[in-house]
């Protein structure tokens, strides 16, 4: 099959010039010689002003009318153009222009505005799923926290009770802190097109100063650790690449069963530093796989006091600026490994 092919803007600027001046001239010759022959312009006329005037007249009429007729053709699909975006200022974005047009500049124009639109209308979504999720997130914590201070105003209540109320409230205040941390960093990072603070550090080192900050976690499971990390001195920021591990591996602990086992492994070649996180957890559907790193997603809707889904969103964003890859394997009840590679 054959391309249809566009004909470019200017060419096209250039030949309606050419042909209105071709057609005009070749209309007021014909007229001429129909007022020769008609007697109104004599070739041995010493004053022929007035004809040749009325001709210069005729002449500039005929032009300009043929390029108001030309130019609203070359103009129509730029005055559609102008209302598209008239309504997508207004909030449309629904709008469609076709892309079916002659001209190749205007087709081109056309596509990229459909293309403009269409991530305009995804950002937009995301913007009003991103808002009530936020609100959903805060509520659940600030329900908490209202219904067991109004249980502690009872007089009533034993020294057990009151502790016991007061261990949840602590809990949800920790939830709505560690949710209002997660979300401004994310913002921050999302405004960010790179890391500018970096220096060498010991990466295998932080892994392992990272599962000492959560070591009461793995412990209280009885997780065993299965550690291989070869010596790496890595260039990057080490604050958030400890928010990296951190999170990782308190995923990996979160759906990992009791005596269960985790392994990190890191290692540099000539060409990538990789580290990989495995557990023998649950696992994750392949249909949950494609949205693990969107915001406030959750795997296991079964677990969702024990995080607000944005761990690995956040995971993502650093490890994307660092100009690093993350990827994750799973299958259902066998367990999960994410893959972390930075090249070199």
């Amino acid at each position: 099959m054959f391309r249809k092919s566009n004909i470019n803007l200017w060419l096209t600027f250039v030949l309606t010039v050419f042909f209105i001046m071709l057609f005009s001239t070749i209309l007021i010759g014909i007229i001429a010689i129909l007022m020769i022959h008609l007697g109104y312009l004599a070739p041995t006329d010493k004053s022929p002003i007035t004809p040749m005037f009325l001709l210069l007249l005729l002449s500039t009429c005929v032009g300009t009318i043929f390029s108001m007729l030309s130019g609203n053709v070359i103009l129509k699909p730029i005055r559609k153009f102008s209302k598209a975006i008239n309504l997508v200022a207004k909030g449309d974005f629904t709008i469609q222009l076709e892309e079916n047009q002659k001209i190749h500049e205007i087709n081109e124009m056309a596509k990229n505005f459909n293309k403009m639109v269409a991530e305009l209308s995804s950002i937009e979504t995301l913007r009003n799923d991103f808002i009530t999720n936020v609100s959903h997130e805060f509520k659940t914590p600030l329900s908490t926290i209202d219904g067991y201070v109004t249980l502690l105003q009872s007089e009533d209540l034993t020294t057990e009770q009151k502790q016991s109320y007061i261990n949840i409230i602590m809990g949800s205040t920790r939830q709505l802190s560690n949710l209002t941390s997660n979300i401004l960093k994310i913002s921050k990072l999302e405004n960010q097109d790179r890391i500018l603070i970096k220096k060498l550090f010991s990466l295998d080192e932080q892994i392992r100063q990272s599962l000492l900050l959560i070591e009461n976690k793995w412990n209280e499971k009885n997780i065993n650790l299965e550690l291989e990390l070869s010596p790496i001195i890595f260039y990057g920021n080490e604050e958030l690449m400890m928010q990296v591990f951190i999170n990782l591996i308190d995923n990996a602990i979160k759906f990992t069963p009791k005596n269960g086992e985790i392994k990190i492994n890191a290692y540099k070649t000539d060409y990538a530093v990789s580290i990989s996180i495995s557990d023998n957890g649950i696992g994750i559907s392949p249909e949950m796989q494609r949205h693990i790193f969107e915001k406030f997603y959750q795997s296991d809707k079964s677990r969702l006091s024990e995080g607000n889904g944005l761990g690995l969103t956040l995971v993502k964003h650093i490890v994307d600026l660092s100009g690093g890859k993350i990827k994750v394997d799973s299958k259902l009840t066998i367990g999960t490994t994410f893959t972390i590679t930075f090249p070199i």
